[in-house]
């Protein structure tokens, strides 16, 4: 009785062991083939990236907040001023309205006096990378 018991734990043992010999990996040949304007679009796109400057310019956030606060700032703020650039930055937890992209300090300050009339609590920000 105590042999059949450690038989048949033995034998299932024995036979994934010889089953495992018989496995074979996948062989290591990878073969790429990409469109040829795939590397025309990687290296125009090098160019625009280097040729942006964030670190040169002047922003003004005018909300820091939840999601749908942020998104109804921002339609307002188009409304009002239309001719002036604005996104929506997510910055964990929060939310930020980032309006502008003025490459002065002087400039941005000018535009702060009218945004201010509008909303209160708003910071002139320089971003960085």
């Amino acid at each position: 009785m105590r042999m059949t018991t450690s038989i048949k734990i033995f034998l299932p043992f024995v036979m994934l062991c010889s089953w495992g010999f018989n496995l074979y990996a996948q062989d290591q040949k990878v073969t790429l083939n990409q469109d040829s304007k795939f590397e025309q679009l990687l290296s125009e796109k090098r160019k625009i990236n280097t040729s942006l400057t964030v670190n040169d310019s002047y922003k003004i956030q005018i909300y820091n907040g939840g999601s749908a606060n942020a998104k109804k700032t921002l339609s307002d703020f188009k409304q009002n001023f239309s001719n002036t650039d604005a996104t929506i930055v997510f910055n964990t937890p929060n939310y930020k309205v980032w309006v502008g992209n003025f490459r002065t300090r002087i400039e941005a300050e000018h535009a702060l006096i009218d945004i201010k009339k509008k909303y209160s609590n708003v910071l002139l920000i320089k971003p960085s990378k």
